[in-house]
Protein backbone atom coordinates (compact mmCIF):
# COMPACT_ATOMS: atom_id res chain seq x y z
CA UNK A 1 0.00 0.00 0.00
CA UNK A 2 1.29 3.75 -0.96
CA UNK A 3 2.34 5.43 2.08
CA UNK A 4 0.39 9.01 1.94
CA UNK A 5 2.20 12.40 4.07
CA UNK A 6 0.49 13.44 7.14
CA UNK A 7 -0.83 16.57 4.43
CA UNK A 8 -2.04 14.46 2.08
CA UNK A 9 -5.66 14.40 2.29
CA UNK A 10 -8.71 14.28 -0.31
CA UNK A 11 -11.23 16.51 1.75
CA UNK A 12 -10.76 18.99 4.72
CA UNK A 13 -13.86 19.36 6.81
CA UNK A 14 -14.49 21.89 9.55
CA UNK A 15 -16.34 20.55 12.05
CA UNK A 16 -17.21 22.49 15.70
CA UNK A 17 -17.83 21.30 19.37
CA UNK A 18 -20.19 23.49 21.15
CA UNK A 19 -21.95 23.48 24.46
CA UNK A 20 -21.94 24.41 27.97
CA UNK A 21 -18.49 25.39 29.68
CA UNK A 22 -17.67 22.00 31.22
CA UNK A 23 -19.62 19.99 29.76
CA UNK A 24 -16.32 18.07 28.62
CA UNK A 25 -16.00 19.72 24.88
CA UNK A 26 -12.08 19.73 25.24
CA UNK A 27 -11.87 16.19 26.47
CA UNK A 28 -13.71 14.94 23.75
CA UNK A 29 -11.01 16.99 20.94
CA UNK A 30 -8.11 15.87 22.70
CA UNK A 31 -9.29 12.00 23.55
CA UNK A 32 -9.68 11.96 19.31
CA UNK A 33 -7.28 13.78 17.98
CA UNK A 34 -4.02 12.79 20.59
CA UNK A 35 -5.99 9.61 22.53
CA UNK A 36 -5.35 11.49 25.98
CA UNK A 37 -7.33 12.45 28.39
CA UNK A 38 -6.72 15.06 31.23
CA UNK A 39 -8.95 15.24 34.64
CA UNK A 40 -6.98 18.99 35.04
CA UNK A 41 -7.90 20.63 31.94
CA UNK A 42 -9.08 24.40 31.98
CA UNK A 43 -12.25 25.90 30.96
CA UNK A 44 -11.09 26.69 27.65
CA UNK A 45 -10.04 30.77 26.70
CA UNK A 46 -11.42 31.82 23.31
CA UNK A 47 -10.92 29.08 20.23
CA UNK A 48 -8.44 26.22 19.98
CA UNK A 49 -8.58 23.30 17.62
CA UNK A 50 -6.81 20.18 16.13
CA UNK A 51 -7.04 17.79 13.18
CA UNK A 52 -7.03 14.47 12.19
CA UNK A 53 -7.61 12.54 9.24
CA UNK A 54 -9.43 9.33 8.63
CA UNK A 55 -10.57 7.09 6.18
CA UNK A 56 -13.43 6.89 4.52
CA UNK A 57 -13.83 4.28 2.09
CA UNK A 58 -11.01 4.87 -0.09
CA UNK A 59 -10.72 8.11 0.21
CA UNK A 60 -8.31 10.22 3.38
CA UNK A 61 -10.86 13.05 4.94
CA UNK A 62 -8.94 15.59 7.44
CA UNK A 63 -11.28 16.85 10.22
CA UNK A 64 -10.03 20.89 10.98
CA UNK A 65 -12.12 20.50 14.72
CA UNK A 66 -13.11 23.82 16.52
CA UNK A 67 -13.39 23.67 20.63
CA UNK A 68 -15.02 27.46 21.89
CA UNK A 69 -15.53 28.37 25.38
CA UNK A 70 -19.04 27.62 26.34
CA UNK A 71 -18.64 30.82 28.87
CA UNK A 72 -21.07 33.68 28.19
CA UNK A 73 -18.53 36.23 27.74
CA UNK A 74 -17.06 34.52 24.93
CA UNK A 75 -20.26 34.23 22.66
CA UNK A 76 -18.96 37.17 20.45
CA UNK A 77 -16.40 34.82 18.73
CA UNK A 78 -19.63 32.82 17.29
CA UNK A 79 -19.93 34.32 13.46
CA UNK A 80 -16.56 33.36 12.49
CA UNK A 81 -16.00 30.38 15.04
CA UNK A 82 -18.83 28.98 13.33
CA UNK A 83 -18.17 30.01 9.21
CA UNK A 84 -17.39 27.34 7.05
CA UNK A 85 -18.69 24.91 8.88
CA UNK A 86 -19.70 21.59 8.00
CA UNK A 87 -20.14 19.04 10.96
CA UNK A 88 -20.98 20.29 14.88
CA UNK A 89 -20.66 17.91 17.73
CA UNK A 90 -23.43 19.91 20.48
CA UNK A 91 -22.51 18.29 23.74
CA UNK A 92 -24.03 18.25 27.30
CA UNK A 93 -23.21 16.55 30.32
CA UNK A 94 -25.50 13.89 31.18
CA UNK A 95 -25.15 14.33 34.99
CA UNK A 96 -26.04 18.22 34.62
CA UNK A 97 -30.01 18.48 33.10
CA UNK A 98 -29.16 22.46 32.53
CA UNK A 99 -26.45 21.95 29.64
CA UNK A 100 -29.28 19.50 28.12
CA UNK A 101 -31.89 22.13 28.60
CA UNK A 102 -29.38 24.75 26.97
CA UNK A 103 -28.93 22.40 24.04
CA UNK A 104 -31.65 23.82 22.20
CA UNK A 105 -30.07 27.53 22.54
CA UNK A 106 -26.78 26.58 21.05
CA UNK A 107 -28.79 24.25 18.16
CA UNK A 108 -30.71 27.74 17.12
CA UNK A 109 -27.46 29.63 17.59
CA UNK A 110 -25.65 27.25 15.35
CA UNK A 111 -28.87 26.83 12.53
CA UNK A 112 -28.21 31.13 12.97
CA UNK A 113 -24.79 30.81 11.81
CA UNK A 114 -23.92 27.69 9.48
CA UNK A 115 -25.52 26.49 6.42
CA UNK A 116 -29.15 24.11 6.90
CA UNK A 117 -27.44 21.51 5.63
CA UNK A 118 -24.79 21.25 8.63
CA UNK A 119 -24.14 17.36 10.20
CA UNK A 120 -25.17 17.74 13.37
CA UNK A 121 -24.57 15.08 15.87
CA UNK A 122 -25.87 15.67 20.16
CA UNK A 123 -23.19 14.09 22.22
CA UNK A 124 -24.21 13.46 26.35
CA UNK A 125 -20.70 13.38 27.50
CA UNK A 126 -19.63 12.19 30.89
CA UNK A 127 -21.32 8.80 30.78
CA UNK A 128 -19.50 7.12 33.02
CA UNK A 129 -20.54 8.59 35.55
CA UNK A 130 -23.71 6.71 35.32
CA UNK A 131 -24.25 6.97 39.70
CA UNK A 132 -25.04 10.67 38.76
CA UNK A 133 -26.99 10.48 35.97
CA UNK A 134 -29.75 13.45 35.87
CA UNK A 135 -30.55 13.31 32.00
CA UNK A 136 -32.24 9.98 30.31
CA UNK A 137 -31.37 8.63 27.27
CA UNK A 138 -34.23 8.35 26.21
CA UNK A 139 -35.13 11.98 26.67
CA UNK A 140 -32.21 12.88 24.75
CA UNK A 141 -33.07 10.06 21.96
CA UNK A 142 -36.26 11.55 21.56
CA UNK A 143 -34.81 15.14 21.76
CA UNK A 144 -32.21 14.48 18.32
CA UNK A 145 -34.85 12.24 16.81
CA UNK A 146 -37.28 15.41 16.99
CA UNK A 147 -34.72 18.03 15.94
CA UNK A 148 -33.59 15.77 12.59
CA UNK A 149 -29.93 15.54 14.35
CA UNK A 150 -27.70 12.37 15.15
CA UNK A 151 -27.07 11.19 19.05
CA UNK A 152 -24.65 9.20 20.90
CA UNK A 153 -23.03 8.84 24.55
CA UNK A 154 -19.65 9.18 24.87
CA UNK A 155 -17.16 9.29 28.05
CA UNK A 156 -13.83 10.84 27.08
CA UNK A 157 -12.74 9.11 30.22
CA UNK A 158 -13.58 5.59 29.23
CA UNK A 159 -13.07 6.96 25.26
CA UNK A 160 -16.39 5.25 25.04
CA UNK A 161 -18.14 6.08 21.57
CA UNK A 162 -15.95 9.37 21.25
CA UNK A 163 -14.40 7.65 17.94
CA UNK A 164 -17.60 6.74 16.82
CA UNK A 165 -19.07 9.97 17.53
CA UNK A 166 -16.38 11.98 15.18
CA UNK A 167 -16.14 9.24 12.89
CA UNK A 168 -20.02 9.05 12.23
CA UNK A 169 -20.43 13.04 11.74
CA UNK A 170 -17.38 12.82 8.95
CA UNK A 171 -18.56 9.95 7.22
CA UNK A 172 -21.89 11.35 6.75
CA UNK A 173 -20.57 14.79 5.65
CA UNK A 174 -18.35 12.78 3.20
CA UNK A 175 -21.39 10.77 2.07
CA UNK A 176 -23.58 13.99 1.49
CA UNK A 177 -20.22 16.38 -0.48
CA UNK A 178 -18.83 13.08 -2.55
CA UNK A 179 -22.64 13.00 -4.35
CA UNK A 180 -22.34 16.42 -5.39
CA UNK A 181 -19.88 19.03 -6.79
CA UNK A 182 -18.11 20.51 -4.32
CA UNK A 183 -17.48 24.42 -4.51
CA UNK A 184 -14.52 24.96 -3.18
CA UNK A 185 -12.26 25.42 -6.42
CA UNK A 186 -10.26 23.30 -8.67
CA UNK A 187 -8.52 21.99 -5.71
CA UNK A 188 -10.91 19.18 -4.02
CA UNK A 189 -8.76 19.25 -0.59
CA UNK A 190 -8.55 22.85 -0.31
CA UNK A 191 -9.62 24.76 2.50
CA UNK A 192 -13.17 26.26 2.81
CA UNK A 193 -11.47 29.72 2.11
CA UNK A 194 -13.84 31.09 4.67
CA UNK A 195 -16.75 30.12 2.91
CA UNK A 196 -19.87 27.87 3.95
CA UNK A 197 -19.54 24.55 1.92
CA UNK A 198 -22.57 23.24 0.27
CA UNK A 199 -23.42 19.94 1.23
CA UNK A 200 -26.33 19.77 -0.90
CA UNK A 201 -30.16 19.37 -0.59
CA UNK A 202 -31.81 19.64 2.73
CA UNK A 203 -33.53 16.18 1.68
CA UNK A 204 -30.53 14.48 1.21
CA UNK A 205 -29.16 14.96 4.77
CA UNK A 206 -32.36 13.86 6.49
CA UNK A 207 -32.76 10.72 4.50
CA UNK A 208 -29.21 10.12 5.16
CA UNK A 209 -29.45 10.87 8.94
CA UNK A 210 -33.00 8.75 8.32
CA UNK A 211 -31.38 5.44 7.42
CA UNK A 212 -28.35 6.43 9.99
CA UNK A 213 -28.34 4.00 13.39
CA UNK A 214 -27.28 6.00 16.34
CA UNK A 215 -26.01 4.03 19.27
CA UNK A 216 -26.73 5.23 22.59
Amino acid sequence: MAYRAEDDYDYLFKVVLIGDSGVGKSNLLTRFTRNEFSLESKSTIGVEFATRSIHVDDKVVKAQIWDTAGQERYRAITSAYYRGAVGALVVYDVTRHVTFENVERWLRELKDHTDANIVIMLVGNKADLRHLRAVPTEDAKAFAEREGTFFMETSALEAMNVEDSFTEVLSQIYRVVSKKALDIGDDPAAPPKGKTINVGSKDDVSAVKKSSCCSS
